[in-house]
């Protein structure tokens, strides 16, 4: 008799190979159930209360990219919002949500907080869907350049699971730890960018203006000049001369660049590149690897479908060649493969990345896994960027200052000569 109080909770899960199923669990709460789900190594997209699945299933994670086109004729505002912005609404808006405000108060007091801008618009047509009966997932597609397909997909899986502030929360720390990688790299970068652009205009004015100069007062006293000067006067003429030359030289390799970014095989050879460069090419490489498994690990914490996530790590990769290793892994795992396998075929992805892939499919705990991953990996690319700096700050160094000694002392030379000949005329 005792059985009968207990509650029938009906599930939606997809099992390791990333096939979905329905099925039922008895428990005494939801999250009993979504432990006992977790326990028969499911991964719980949706969860209910048996005579409440009906309100629940019209969220279904599987409707975000139809609700997408549906929402198409929606406002689209200019300009782009910042990632750190977005972040920081992200984690006040899980904030508002877990002391329990509604949502649509939230979003009016988050457009209140806002400085004004795009986002600040954005927010307030958002409140006033939602005000109006449309959920929160389908009021976000509707700005597709700010709340792009990884950000709807959380969202429609947080409503359909009831822990939309637990999404929230889960996706301001995912935009959070993109936000520092990203500062962190650019960071590292801006010094030795910097040096490098003033060392570059300094040698523009010197080999444009006061070369030439030199070059007068030398043919003025019509001193021998060595070849190391010679050469130094041959640059700057060749400079002032034909300067248009070497600038048209970089615009012509930057629209190469950007129409080859245009075709697949372009951006593939690129892409297969900067991988490969030397110092950096490592440093690249585990960025975009740290961001992949970041995207699919929070992904599929969330409860978007295996399938469905790794579409939308696609379109997040910005790396072509990471983009065919997906398809390749999405095709072999419609299959009924594992994902550990494609990935280690791909070639693409080290053999550490793969061997905890795989611990975590046997495990049960793919995504824990793959945010471990991600963890280790952005340390990597921090520990790798601080080393590259402290090789590279000696190695400007010594550049620079090769690049002065020889200015200095092809001008030095023959300003000696001058002087000698000066001191010969006096005496």
């Amino acid at each position: 008799m005792g059985e009968q109080f207990m509650p029938l909770f009906s599930f939606e899960a997809m099992d390791k190979q990333g096939r979905m199923l329905k099925r039922e669990v008895e428990a005494s709460t939801r999250e009993e159930a979504i432990a006992k789900i977790r326990s028969m190594g499911y991964i719980p997209t949706r969860v209910s209360q048996k005579g409440q699945a009906q309100a629940a299933e019209a969220a279904s994670v599987y409707a975000f990219e139809e609700a997408a086109e549906e929402a198409k004729p929606a406002l689209l505002r200019r300009g782009r919002v910042p990632i750190g912005q977005l972040a920081s609404f992200t984690v006040q808006f899980a904030t508002l949500l877990e002391a329990g405000l509604p949502m649509v108060r939230s979003l009016r007091i988050l457009q209140q907080q806002l400085p004004a801008g795009p986002l600040r618009e954005q927010v307030r047509i958002i409140a006033d869907d939602v005000e109006g009966g449309a959920s929160l997932s389908e009021a976000l597609a509707r700005h597709p350049k700010t709340f792009d397909r990884l950000f709807v997909a959380m969202v429609r899986a947080g409503e359909a699971g009831g822990v939309l502030d637990v999404i929230m929360r889960r996706l301001g720390d995912f935009l959070e730890k993109s936000v520092r990688l990203k500062r962190r790299i650019i960071g590292a970068l801006i010094y030795p960018a910097i040096i490098i652009g003033v060392a570059v205009l300094v040698v523009a004015v010197v080999m444009g203006v006061i070369i030439p100069k030199f070059k007068a007062l030398f043919d003025q006293w019509n001193v021998p000049l060595p070849y190391i000067t010679q050469l130094l006067i041959s640059v700057s003429t060749f400079f002032v001369n034909y300067w248009y030359i070497p600038v048209g030289l970089i615009v012509v390799l930057i629209a190469l660049w950007k129409l080859a970014g245009l075709t697949g095989g372009g951006s593939a050879f690129f892409d297969t590149i900067k991988m490969r460069l030397p110092l950096v090419g490592n440093i690249y490489r585990k960025a975009i690897l740290a961001r992949f498994a970041r995207t699919l690990g929070t992904l599929i914490a969330s409860g978007v479908p295996l399938l469905q996530a790794l579409s939308i790590v696609k379109e997040a990769s910005g790396n072509v060649v990471v983009e065919k290793a997906i398809e390749n892994v999405t095709g072999s795992i419609k299959e009924g493969e594992s994902v550990a396998g494609p990935l280690r075929a791909s070639g693409v992805f080290d053999e550490v990345f793969v061997n905890m892939v795989s611990v975590g499919e046997e495990t049960g705990e793919l995504d824990k896994m793959l945010n471990r991953i991600a963890d280790n990996y952005e340390e990597e690319v921090d520990v790798k960027v601080e080393s590259l700096m402290s090789v590279l700050e000696p190695v400007m160094i010594v550049l620079i200052g090769g690049v002065v000694a020889f200015i200095v002392i092809s001008i030095f030379m023959p300003l000696m000569s001058i002087i000698e000949n000066i001191s010969q005329q006096a005496g």
